[in-house]
Order: C-alpha cells, then sequence, then structure tokens
C-alpha cells in the first residue's frame, strides 16, 4: 500500500517532532492512533509498526520522545542506541539486567566504542521516569485533535510498546477523550492513575517477562474497581519485546494474536 508519510513538527514553537503516516488514496480525515515508541526511540521497527496500522485504514503517528526543537541529542541519536542494542545482542538474556554481567562484556570492547556504548546505555535506562514525556503526550493527542491536524478525525487511540507501553497506560489515565489504548509488555500505572481514565485498556504480555507481568493482576483489580473495561492476554513461552520482529525475543505466535486482537480493539473503540 502507498502511504503518505511526513515528519512535522508541533507544539509550542515548533517544539515536538513525529512521524505521520496515512494511506495515500483514503479519504481524510481519519481515526487516528498515537504509536509510541520502545526505550529505543523513533526506530526503523517503530516504523514499521507505524506503518502496518496505517495499512489498516488509520492515521499514525508517533511522537519521538527524545528529540526536542527537531533535534536529538548526540548521545540519543539513532546510530548509537544502533550500537546499544547491537551489543546487548551479544549477551544471553540475563546480562541485560546484571550491571557485572554488562561491564565484563563492554570491557571487551574497542575504544572509543566502549565509551560510547556506555553512555548511551546509561542514559537511556538511568530512571525511566515517564512523566517526564507526558507534557508531550498530551500535546500529541490535543495537536491530533486540533485543526492543524486535518489528517486526523479526532477519534485516537493509543498503542505502545515497552515503555511506549507503560506511556500509551498513563495516557489513557490522563486524557479523558482518548478512546482506546493498548499495551504491549508496558508497566502498569498505579492504582490511583487508573481512576483518573475512562476509557477501555487492552494489555498484552510475555509470560517470561515477570518484572512486567507480575504487576498485571493488580492493574486488572484496579481496572475493576473503577469499572473500566481491562481485557489482558499472557503468551506463555513469549519474553519482553516479544512483538519485536529485529530482535531475539520475537514471538511470532504472540505477535499473531497480539495483533489481530489490537485491530479489533480499535475497530470497535476508536474507529466508529
Amino acid at each position: 500500500m502507498q502511504l503518505t508519510s511526513e515528519w512535522i513538527t508541533y507544539g509550542e514553537n515548533g517544539k515536538y517532532t513525529g512521524l505521520l503516516q496515512y494511506p495515500r488514496r483514503a479519504k481524510t480525515p481519519l481515526p487516528t492512533l498515537v504509536v509510541i515508541q520502545e526505550i529505543w526511540g523513533v526506530d526503523a521497527h517503530i516504523e514499521d509498526v507505524a506503518a502496518r496500522f496505517a495499512e489498516a485504514g488509520y492515521a499514525t503517528f508517533a511522537p519521538d520522545l527524545y528529540a526536542v526543537d527537531g533535534a536529538r541529542p548526540e548521545v540519543l541519536a539513532r546510530e548509537r542506541i544502533d550500537a546499544v542494542k547491537t551489543f546487548l545482542d551479544t549477551l544471553p538474556s540475563t546480562a541485560w539486567h546484571s550491571p557485572d554481567e554488562r561491564q565484563k562484556a563492554l570491557d571487551r570492547l574497542p575504544s572509543p566504542e566502549r565509551e560510547s556504548v556506555h553512555e548511551t546505555f546509561a542514559k537511556l535506562f538511568s530512571g525511566l521516569n515517564m512523566e517526564l514525556y507526558m507534557d508531550q503526550m498530551l500535546e500529541t493527542t490535543s495537536f491530533l485533535r486540533s485543526d492543524a491536524c486535518a489528517v486526523s478525525s479526532g477519534s485516537i487511540g493509543s498503542v505502545g510498546f515497552c515503555m511506549g507501553g507503560a506511556l500509551s497506560a498513563l495516557l489513557a489515565c490522563r486524557d479523558r477523550e482518548l478512546r482506546g489504548a493498548a499495551i504491549f509488555y508496558g508497566t502498569s500505572p498505579s492504582a490511583d492513575n487508573v481512576t483518573q481514565g475512562t476509557c477501555p485498556i487492552i494489555g498484552f504480555y510475555g509470560g517470561l517477562d515477570p518484572r512486567i507481568t507480575d504487576g498485571v493482576t493488580a492493574f486488572a483489580d484496579a481496572m475493576k474497581s473503577a469499572s473500566r473495561p481491562f481485557d489482558f492476554h499472557v503468551y506463555e513461552g513469549a519474553q519482553h519485546a516479544f512483538f519485536n520482529d529485529t530482535r531475539a525475543s520475537y514471538h511470532s505466535d504472540a505477535a499473531r494474536h497480539a495483533f489481530a486482537a489490537t485491530l479489533g480493539f480499535f475497530l470497535r473503540h476508536v474507529a466508529q
């Protein structure tokens, strides 16, 4: 399918940047999905995922959460983040959260690659505070509902992955006009946050990802107490990031089911 794809700026004085995609031959305006990045930023994988949803008949918008005034800091440049991913791919999954194992592997890298990978890794994983990005997330949905974005019908949903999954959940709690949110292996919001929102949420989790998945039962209980619809799936044998087909964690059965379920969810709640 032919898509129109363009990077645009939005927010006060064009502070923020995002990738807008939609079917070239579609009659606009269209229901719109905010596609929220993993910790790796808006990379080739997130661009591809946004395109898949656009090919399903939506406008999609992927905000670059690392860009300010149109540019990323050097430490978070795409090539620097790609180098971190390449480094992590050489390690067993146990080393991702083991500073000692990571450091031993880092020490084997030549300089200056060693210093560059260490600096970018530290920047990405130090203090993942989702609140730092909420102003931009709310500005994103506000922009998509405004006359400045004629492509969007103003019916907005969100879907996020990993870090973006946590942000999709928070957005569903903070933006009371959001029509629906999908979470792929993102940290669950607190019960206090859950009570602030209104829209339905769907979640997808890996059975081999206890750091995230162990929090889902409490999240489901909080959603039930708030009388908010929440459907979730835990895929046995699937790891964190099972939907990312560029990573060793990719799980085709889980990814196939989750994508189909997400499309059905948005058809019911956003496209209507």
